[in-house]
């Protein structure tokens, strides 16, 4: 403290001969500065930080009524969201059910036309059978004529004389007057 008054003291003891010099006594000389400094500030300053921090109050108080509204807003686009998410996901659960429901029909329609077709080629099949079948048995069929004819030939050929011959020619003739005499 003696410092302090020490300081006041020697201000008086300056030299007025128009000289200005520094008093490089720290310790005597920075709390006088630093009152000083701090009582103007406090003074002129009070108003000004007042103001500074009614402005800054009123920013973060904008700030917070902008991030209030712009989440009210958020919320309110995040239920839109879902409830168009909830309508799509209805859309897509309907669409998968039709999928597989129409992709069933189709495969059955499918093995429906399989199997028709695969009936109507057995069908096909046995009339192939059936027709080639019945052409082979006419083909042994008509062998079996003409051999049995051309063994019948052969012998009447053989055993057939003249006379033989000749008696069934008269025969058949007979046969052929009595049949002429009944149509008439």
């Amino acid at each position: 403290m003696k410092n302090v008054t020490d300081s006041f003291v020697s201000l008086g003891h300056w030299p007025s001969a128009g000289s200005f010099g520094f008093n490089t006594d720290i310790l005597a000389t920075n709390p006088i500065n630093l009152s000083v400094v701090l009582g103007v500030l406090i003074f002129f300053g009070k108003g000004v930080l007042n103001d500074l921090l009614d402005n800054r109050k009123q920013r973060i108080l904008s700030t917070i009524r902008n991030s209030e509204e712009l989440r009210k807003g958020a919320i309110e686009q995040l239920e839109k969201a879902r409830a168009r998410l909830r309508k799509v996901e209805t859309e897509a659960d309907e669409y998968r059910l039709n999928g597989y429901s129409e992709i069933e029909r189709e495969k059955i329609n499918l093995i429906n036309a399989t199997s028709e077709s695969l009936e109507q080629l057995e069908n096909y099949k046995n009339e192939t059978l059936r027709f080639e079948q019945q052409r082979a048995i006419n083909q042994v069929r008509q062998r079996i004529f003409e051999q049995a004819l051309q063994g019948a030939l052969g012998i009447l050929n053989s055993c057939l004389n003249s006379e033989l011959h000749f008696r069934t020619i008269s025969a058949n003739i007979g046969i052929l007057g009595v049949m002429e005499e009944i149509t008439n």
